[in-house]
């Protein structure tokens, strides 16, 4: 039998290791202040304590890391990735995401709830281990590997465009494994656009990857994407912890998503204010 062992950073690129329900280790965040989690949990620091009680109020909540996990949600953020990818695929824009999700691994997804579901609440996924009723949930057939829980997002893409998707979203975490997505060989009739999250801590190389490969990614508490945005012009939306369009189609999807909720589209306005922003930036 597998071990059930989940791995996610959070909470300022902290490592979190979870096993059957519980959290197990909690590591030092590289970030003191997020106003995301100051305005959610009114936390002005983020302490190994505090992201542990965090962590567990998701386990409580959405069953995360557990067969309870909860897979079809609603809004929770009114402008995040899972946001964007929702009101995209429901405009039929999109047609396919590929990402991720503890307990099932690399999954195709073509519901905006289980979008939102999958998404909304979760941090970085490092590893994840198998558990049934999730993957039941989602559907098998949508799961990469179900056996193993694998993390590919390349095997991902290729299975959906066997399907027949033909606007695919990739959701990814920095890496040079965005530009083998870019590159990767498809019908001339397929779209893949690429989602880049989690980028706290990301390097120059893995930053300036993703702003001549990717379509949207969000700032987190990274000073380089800022900085590379600033150096660009790039089009955005957020005071605090923006999201970037960087192509066209980029900002398509995020202009559609806030048209939805009533807030202004985006804007290239720069220098940005970065007094309430994550701190430390690094």
């Amino acid at each position: 039998m597998v071990k059930d062992y989940h791995v996610i950073e959070a909470l300022g690129k902290t490592k979190v290791v979870i096993e059957n329900g519980e959290v197990t280790s909690v590591g030092e965040p590289l970030v003191d202040y997020c106003p995301i989690f100051d305005k959610i949990d009114d936390a002005k620091h983020l302490t190994p304590e505090f992201i542990k009680w965090n962590i567990e109020k998701r386990i409580r909540e959405f069953g995360m890391c557990t067969p309870q996990r909860v897979v079809r949600m609603k809004d929770f953020l009114s402008f995040g990735i899972s946001e964007i990818l929702k009101s995209n695929v429901e405009l039929g824009i999109i047609d396919c995401v590929v990402g991720v999700c503890d307990g099932v691994g690399t999954l195709l997804m073509t519901d905006p709830e289980i979008i939102q579901g999958v998404g909304g609440r979760v941090s970085a996924l490092v590893s994840t281990t198998p558990i049934h009723e999730v993957i039941e949930n989602v559907g098998a057939e949508n799961v990469i590997n179900p056996e193993t829980a694998d993390l590919d997002p390349i095997k991902g893409l290729k299975i959906a465009i066997e399907k027949g998707f033909k606007n695919i979203a990739v959701t990814i975490l920095p890496g040079k494994i965005i530009k083998e997505i870019a590159e990767y060989p498809t019908p001339k009739d397929v779209n893949v656009y690429i989602f880049v999250a989690h980028t706290t801590n990301a390097n120059a190389e893995e930053v300036e990857i993703a702003f001549n490969y990717a379509d949207v990614i969000t700032a987190c508490a990274s000073d380089k994407v800022r900085d590379f945005a600033e150096k660009e012009k790039t089009y955005y939306s957020g005071s605090k912890v923006p999201i970037f369009a960087i192509t066209d189609k980029g900002r398509e999807f995020l202009d559609n998503r806030l048209e939805k909720i009533g807030k202004p589209l985006t804007i290239n306005d720069y220098p940005m204010n970065r007094d309430k922003h994550p701190n430390p930036l690094i």
